[in-house]
Order: C-alpha cells, then sequence, then structure tokens
C-alpha cells in the first residue's frame, strides 16, 4: 500500500513520524512524506532508508500565518495545490495526516481523488494553543480562537476514516465530547521509544565525569512555562538542606527561557541548576545514566491530562524512577507500573517530598527502578505499542 504522510512541520526531525513510517515500511508499505522547509536547507526530495521524503519550500511569512490556519483559509489554499500534486505524482492510496493544523488543506487537495483518510492527532491543539504565548498576545486573542480549531477538529474527526491518539485518556477524552465518533474508529498508539535508544547507544565519558559527585535531577524537553520546570525550581528552597549535593539538569529550550534564568538568579540557585540547552539526541543516554531521578512536572489542563511525555519512557528504559506531576494519563502510568512518585501540580513542597522520599528509601528507589526498566523494556517500548498501527493499515482496504 502507497501511503501519504502529511506533515505540517520539517523532518526530521520527528521520533512519532519516523517510528510509524518505519514500522510502516518494515510491514511491506511504502510510505511517501510531505514536509515542510521554511529555511530552504534541505533537499527538496530526498530517501531516509525506505521513507521517501518530499519537501515543500515555503516562504517565512507563511509560517507565521500558519497560526491562522483556522481564522483566514490563506495557509490552507497555498497548501491544496501542493497536497493535491503530491498524492497525484506518487498514486497515494491512503492518507496520513499528522496533527490537525494542515488538515483542512488535505481534506480539500483529497476532493479529487477521494482517498481514506486517518488523522493522527498527537495532542489536543485547540486546547494546548490557549497557552501559547503568541495566542494570549493583543492581536493573538483578536485574530486566533482556539473554539474554532475545536470545530475544525470536530469536522475532520468526524469525516476521518480512521482517528489515532497518543493515550487512552485522549481517546475516551474524544469520545465523550463527539457523540457521533464511533469507538472502532479510533486507535491508540502511544509515544513510547524503540529499542535501540536503549540497546545501541553511545556514552559520554565528560558528562558521566561532570555529574558524579552530584545527586542530579534530570529533565529533557521544551522548557516553556506551561511544562513546570519552575516547580522544580522552587522545590530547591526544601530540597537543598536535605540533599546538598543536587543538581538539577535541564536538557532543552524555549522562547522563555528568559523567565527561568531570571528565577535562577533572583534566588541564586547557579549551582544548582544546570540548563545546559538542547543537545543531539546521542547525548541523551548519557545524560540519563548521570542522573538519579526523572522529572516530568507539567501543568494540569486537557491536553496534559491526554498525552505521555515521551522522555517518561527514555527515563524508564535506564531504571530511573520519575516524578511527575498528577496529570491525568501520565499519573495512571506511573501508579499503575509502580515506577515512580506522583505530585500535585504546581506545589513545590509535595514535589521536594517525593524526591527526598526517594533519596532516603533505597528499597523503595530500587523498587521503582526495576519496574520501570522491566515495563519499557518488556511492554511499552515502540515495536510493542505501535502494533495497533499495524492492524489498523492491514485492514483498512
Amino acid at each position: 500500500m502507497k501511503i501519504g504522510m502529511i506533515l505540517d512541520e520539517t523532518f526530521p526531525p520527528d521520533p512519532r513520524v519516523e517510528n510509524e513510517a518505519i514500522s510502516l515500511i518494515y510491514h511491506g508499505h511504502e510510505v511517501f512524506l510531505f514536509c515542510l522547509d521554511y529555511l530552504h536547507s534541505q533537499p527538496k526530495n530526498e530517501q531516509i532508508d525506505e521513507l521517501k521524503i518530499y519537501r515543500q519550500r515555503l516562504p517565512k511569512y507563511l509560517y507565521l500565518l500558519s497560526a491562522l490556519a483556522y481564522t483566514i483559509p490563506y495557509y490552507h489554499l497555498y497548501m491544496e495545490r501542493s497536497i493535491k500534486q503530491f498524492l497525484k505524482n506518487n498514486h497515494i492510496q491512503v492518507i496520513h495526516i499528522h496533527d490537525i493544523r494542515i488538515a483542512r488543506a488535505v481534506f480539500w487537495a483529497n476532493k479529487k481523488f477521494n482517498l481514506p483518510i486517518v488523522l493522527d492527532l498527537h495532542e489536543n491543539r485547540p486546547e494546548i494553543i490557549k497557552f501559547y504565548k503568541h495566542v494570549n498576545s493583543f492581536l493573538g486573542k483578536i485574530l486566533i480562537h482556539p473554539s474554532k480549531w475545536k470545530k475544525f477538529e470536530r469536522k475532520y474527526i468526524n469525516a476521518a476514516e480512521r482517528v489515532i491518539t497518543v493515550t487512552n485518556e485522549a481517546k475516551d477524552y474524544y469520545l465523550s465530547t463527539q457523540k457521533k465518533i464511533a469507538a472502532q474508529k479510533m486507535i491508540v498508539v502511544p509515544n513510547t521509544i524503540r529499542k535501540k535508544f536503549y540497546e545501541a547507544y553511545h556514552i559520554d565519558d565528560e558528562i558521566i565525569e561532570k555529574y558524579k559527585y552530584y545527586y542530579p535531577i534530570l529533565y529533557i524537553g521544551d522548557t516553556g512555562v506551561r511544562r513546570g520546570l519552575l516547580t522544580v525550581f522552587k522545590a530547591l528552597k526544601y530540597l537543598i538542606s536535605k540533599i546538598p549535593n543536587i543538581m538539577i539538569i535541564v536538557v532543552g529550550k524555549s522562547k522563555e527561557d528568559n523567565i527561568l534564568k531570571e528565577f535562577i538568579k533572583n534566588k541564586h540557585y547557579t549551582n544548582y541548576i544546570d540548563l545546559v540547552g538542547w543537545k543531539d539526541e546521542k547525548f541523551l543516554q548519557s545524560y540519563i545514566l548521570s542522573s538519579t531521578i526523572g522529572v516530568c512536572p507539567l501543568h494540569r489542563n486537557i491536553h496534559h491530562d491526554t498525552t505521555y511525555a515521551n522522555k517518561i519512557f527514555q527515563y524508564l528504559a535506564f531504571g530511573k524512577p520519575v516524578v511527575v506531576s498528577d496529570c491525568l494519563a501520565q499519573r495512571k502510568f506511573i501508579e499503575q507500573q509502580n515506577c515512580g512518585l506522583v505530585f500535585k501540580d504546581r506545589d513545590a513542597k509535595d514535589f521536594a517530598e517525593q524526591i527526598i522520599l526517594l533519596y532516603e528509601n533505597s528499597r523503595i528507589y530500587q523498587k521503582m527502578s526495576d519496574n520501570g526498566k522491566e515495563v519499557v523494556r518488556n511492554f511499552f517500548n515502540w515495536e510493542k505499542t505501535g502494533k495497533p498501527l499495524i492492524e489498523m493499515y492491514e485492514n483498512l482496504l
């Protein structure tokens, strides 16, 4: 089967897209990926392994206009023609849309072909954009309406042949809020990691050496305020006296890093927090092995309640217990698997208490370490959790 994936971002990197494409190719499908290039810095056509990539070069202003995708139709009108050409040139048999932003353009382009469409909801975009800085700006409040995004999300969920969500909680959310959806058209494919992440990796000795005298707490990923890092930093007030050699390692960054840096400076925490920025994925295993605990302190909202962060599985694969906020999906997973502890969202003291519990109780720490490693290596890895995707495509036509 010739599957045409439509991604409204650059590629690489995108672990979910890559994992899905590799699995489908391995099971005998041809996968063609339509993606974007705003910098005109990548080949227009490229093949990575057996994934055939077609990049649409776009003017930079169109990236800004994509925020208005469901306010004015310019972005979708611009994209429709290119998508139509992509579908025609590659004789696509099934369309796989990655996320809702580009969906209208794809459905418009497909009117000529009438192909079955799979809608892959990476996140609850109408809910999460409510927290974006540009959406909350003066112009953003006038021009960008999450309610319109939700309206179109509902429309295209109903119109798609199949819908993929990242957690059971996300599936339940859509089934409960959109009564017309048939449960059998929805499948769950979590954002887990491939076995190669913990089976084939290089150790960077400099990273290991850098933190060997500390008690490192690790955070990997986007550092936007809604991700909860300020809660972790505020917890140092309670942690330093108990764990004098504590070090919070942050591998990632965002446009809101100035907020984090200002807090660190004002509280004189520079000796306890290491903001290392984004690092190539090949270094992640070394940072995880250097750490003692992984954290995922997301603020609670509808989107965060219905998603797993990929970092959780990365931590657990190397036997690092996790401390997570009480967002519904991650709380349920951590408690069921007994591989970490849960704290109340934005409660720095509660967060500190969970860290101290693991620090002071080696038996609990070891049990959760063993449980986490077992659940990822035996059950929650991509080779296991990606199976519903393969089964769906086997039955689609």
